[in-house]
C-alpha cells in the first residue's frame, strides 16, 4: 500500500513539474509570437485555400488564390523575422522535449529538439512555397503552403506541450494527421525538420 502511495505522489509530482515547464514554454513562444501577424495570417490564409479548393470554377479558384499574396508574403517575412528573434534566445530554454519527463534534458540531450534550429526550418519552408521556388500548379502549391503551416504549428504546440498533444491539436482543429503534413511539406522541410527532431 505504501507503495502505490509512493508511486501516486511521484506521479503527481512529475505532472505538477511538466505543467511549470509547459507554462514556462508556452510564455516563451507567446511573447515571440506577439509583435507578428503570424496565426491572423495562417487564418486567413487556411480558410482562403480550403475555400479556392472547393471551387469548381478555376477562374473563381485562382481569384481567390490571387487575393491572397499580401498575407502569404507577411507571413513569409512575419515568420523569418520570429525564427531570427528567436534564435537569440539561451539554449536551456529553447528546448524541447521528445519525452514529457522534467529534467531529462539534463540526463540526455538526445531526447531534446531545438527549436531555434526547428523555427529556421519552417521560416526557410514557408518561404520556398510563398516564391512557389518548384514552379507547382496553384492548387498544388495551397496543399505545399498549408502542409508547411500546419507542421510548423504542430512543432510550436510540441514545443509547448508534447507531441502527441500536438498531433491530436492538429488532427481536431484541420482534420489533417501528423503524418499527412509531414508528406505535404517539400522535401527539403522534411529533411532538415527529420533531422532536428530525430537529431
Amino acid at each position: 500500500m505504501e507503495f502505490i502511495s509512493l508511486l501516486f505522489i511521484l506521479a503527481m509530482g512529475i505532472h505538477w513539474l511538466n505543467l511549470r515547464g509547459q507554462r514556462k514554454r508556452t510564455a516563451l513562444l507567446a511573447e515571440q509570437l506577439r509583435p507578428f501577424q503570424i496565426e491572423k495570417n495562417m487564418a486567413q490564409l487556411t480558410g482562403s485555400y480550403m475555400r479556392a479548393l472547393g471551387e469548381s470554377d478555376p477562374e473563381r479558384q485562382q481569384h481567390i488564390l490571387q487575393l491572397q499574396d499580401a498575407a502569404e508574403q507577411q507571413l513569409a517575412s512575419d515568420f523569418q523575422n520570429m525564427a531570427r528573434e528567436f534564435a537569440k534566445l539561451p539554449a536551456p530554454a529553447t528546448r524541447g522535449f521528445k519525452l514529457a519527463l522534467p529534467f531529462i534534458d539534463q540526463l540526455s540531450p538526445k531526447v531534446t529538439f531545438d527549436m531555434r534550429r526547428l523555427l529556421e526550418v519552417h521560416a526557410q519552408g514557408i518561404e520556398r512555397a510563398v516564391n512557389n521556388v518548384q514552379g507547382l500548379a496553384p492548387k498544388e502549391r495551397s496543399f505545399r503552403m498549408m502542409g508547411e503551416m500546419f507542421l510548423m504549428q504542430h512543432s510550436c504546440h510540441w514545443f509547448c506541450r508534447a507531441k502527441t498533444i500536438a498531433s491530436a491539436r492538429m488532427l481536431a482543429q484541420h482534420q489533417t494527421r501528423y503524418e499527412q503534413a509531414l508528406d505535404a511539406v517539400s522535401a527539403e522541410t522534411r529533411q532538415a525538420y527529420l533531422a532536428v527532431v530525430q537529431g
